[in-house]
């Protein structure tokens, strides 16, 4: 499993300092995820990263074969608001 980043993930990742590690730990093992509900076919994960001070990251991603595909990462601070209630 290879994880390929689009040009705007790699220019988000750069310009907020986001480590590739962090967004391979959130697409592979995230608190949660969630279709993205305009387009069926990605999917939105979140996790909690500490080195971001604590914050949520949200990666949106697809699957091409075995791969995976990185559309964009960004730190969602509204994302604890859509965090499924346990």
């Amino acid at each position: 499993m290879l994880l390929i980043f689009r040009p705007h993930a790699q220019e988000a990742m750069q310009r907020r300092g986001i480590l590739p590690e962090w967004v391979k730990e959130t697409v592979l093992k995230p608190e949660w995820s969630e279709v993205d509900p305009v387009h069926a076919g990605r999917m939105r994960s979140y996790r909690t990263i500490a080195e971001l001070g604590n914050r949520i990251l949200r990666v949106v991603h697809w699957t091409e074969g075995s791969d995976i595909v990185v559309l964009t990462v960004f730190p969602d601070r509204d994302a604890e608001k859509r965090r499924p209630k346990s």
